[in-house]
């Protein structure tokens, strides 16, 4: 059997048209040494600061934390016991992101976006990178949209905006917490979509959260990532970049978010962990020297945007625990002077029975009434101030007010019937309209000869008395979100006809 060359010629261009050279390049290291969350690798010369890179034998993912001379500080995100010295790792080209969109809101998910909550799969093809730059002023307008808490007190005094940065702090165990979630629990049937990150709690306590907000129908319109204090440093620390990416996603499409941040204490201390674990240099209490800019540049990702750049604004509402009531240790202060002002709450009210335990003195809203309706301000610009003055001539009240005069005595009595009209119970936020319907009658008068015992129920008869036989009053506030004449008469004839049958009409004044 003969073959022609011509033959051989033909297979050969053949094999050789049919060829394909894929050249794959990739950046690839070593294990150094590992323990406590943290791999140092080396060779891994052209990795980015915050790339993903994966650890292929043990399945493990990481974070490029720490980039030094002659070796790359991994933070890893998941277990690390299954990774040895002299393992391979690889850097993906992967900026750390997570998945953001539509598909995420009503879900439970981990600081990297994954589902923890059994439903499923997360449906959504869109991902954003977990750091960014904030957005410029010019991409800013001011913050002059109310953000209804339902709380009283807050909405009243230390009214919040959108786009606003506002600070809740206090001790342990002092409705820091109760707060928040019933501003997010207020946003039911609106549109703002409310993200809670839990950082460094612990799982029972989250599980709780989660259940309350279901059970008062607020998870239908919000995220909540978790970072449990079963789960390492790293993925506390990256949790709050997380959300906040979330948020913005919802924020650069021209609509209203609101983040909450439980709490950014813990935050700090899985950051501290985090940079002694690389040999960052240590500083004040041991937190490394940028803790600041750590919170500056996940706080200032917070804004109302301008109309140009879509009108969507991300509301924060960052928690930070003090101990033994000292707003002027170092994380504290820090969040302070970044944030657009502060509530604060004072252990002492709390046990008083005072709650929400705000104290009106050192609390804060930097935007003010700009961030109220014509309403509101029309029936608590004083509010602020009575109560504060109200405060400081509390002290003489445990003595017996029969030695005051006159005026110093009406102070103390009206400040004691405020004082008891603004605490309201836990998961109870109450509608703008009947904040304002409740203020006004109160600030007209009609409290003063109702028991301070009674103050409470005399609010609930009245507002349910609105509710259900004068519903256009309460509608009438609630468009015109403005005070004028005709619906001030309304509200004087409502409250005159309410107080007439009810079992306040022959109430006296208890000094």
């Amino acid at each position: 059997m003969s073959v022609r060359a011509t033959e051989i010629s033909d297979i050969i261009k053949e094999q050789i048209s049919g060829f394909q050279d894929s050249a794959t390049i990739a950046n690839v290291g070593r294990v150094i040494s590992v323990g406590d969350g943290i791999a140092n690798c080396y060779g891994l010369s052209n990795v980015q600061a915050s790339e993903l890179v994966d650890f292929p034998k043990s399945g493990t993912i990481g974070l490029a934390f720490n980039l030094e001379e002659d070796s790359v500080g991994v933070i890893v995100l998941g277990e690390y016991k299954n990774i040895e010295e002299g393992d391979e790792v690889r850097a993906t080209g992967d900026i750390a992101s997570v998945p953001v969109g539509d598909a995420l809101i009503g879900r439970v998910v981990n600081a990297l976006g994954q589902p923890i909550d059994g439903k499923g799969p997360i449906k959504t093809d869109k991902r954003r990178p977990i750091e960014r730059i904030a957005p410029g002023v010019i991409k800013r307008q001011n913050v002059d949209e109310a953000l209804q808490t339902g709380v009283k007190a807050v909405d009243a005094m230390i009214p919040i905006g959108r786009g606003q940065r506002e600070l809740i702090i206090g001790d342990r165990q002092t409705g820091k917490t109760a707060i928040a979630l019933d501003t997010i629990i207020n946003q039911r049937g609106g549109d703002v979509i409310c993200i809670y990150v839990a950082i460094g709690q612990k799982q029972a306590q989250v599980a709780q959260t989660v259940r309350m907000l279901e059970l008062n129908g607020a998870m239908e319109h919000t995220i909540v990532v978790v970072a449990s204090a079963a789960d390492p440093a790293p993925l506390q620390y990256i949790a709050p970049f997380s959300g906040t990416a979330m948020g913005e996603e919802f924020m650069e499409t021209g609509r209203d978010a609101l983040i909450v941040y439980d709490d950014l204490s813990k935050h700090a201390q899985a950051y501290r962990e985090v940079s002694l674990l690389v040999r960052r240099p240590p500083g004040r209490e041991a937190y490394p020297g940028d803790v600041f800019y750590l919170h500056s540049r996940l706080l200032e990702r917070s804004a109302r945007l301008s109309a140009d750049a879509g009108g969507g604004s991300l509301t924060s509402l960052p928690i930070i625990e003090t101990q033994a009531g000292d707003v002027s240790a170092y994380i504290p202060t820090n969040v302070i002077s970044i944030t657009d002002g502060q509530i604060y709450l004072e252990p002492d009210l709390f046990y008083a029975g005072v709650r929400p335990a705000i104290n009106v003195g050192i609390s804060v809203s930097r935007v003010g009434g700009a961030a109220q309706i014509k309403a509101m301000r029309q029936v608590a610009g004083r509010l602020r101030l009575d109560l504060a003055q109200y405060r400081s001539l509390a002290a003489f009240a445990q003595f017996g007010t029969s030695d005051l005069d006159a005026v110093t005595r009406n102070q103390i009595e009206t400040g004691q019937r405020m004082t008891e009209l603004l605490k309201q119970g836990q998961y109870q936020p109450m509608p703008v309209e009947e904040q304002i319907a409740s203020l006004w009658m109160a600030g007209n008068g009609f409290l003063a000869d109702v028991d301070v015992s009674k103050v409470r129920a005399f609010e609930s008869q009245y507002l349910d008395y609105l509710r259900t036989a004068r519903p256009e009053v309460l509608a009438a506030i609630r468009e015109k979100k403005a005070l004028d004449d005709g619906l001030t008469a309304s509200l004087k004839s409502a409250t005159e006809s309410f107080k007439a049958g009810s079992e306040f009409a022959s109430a006296r004044k208890i000094a």
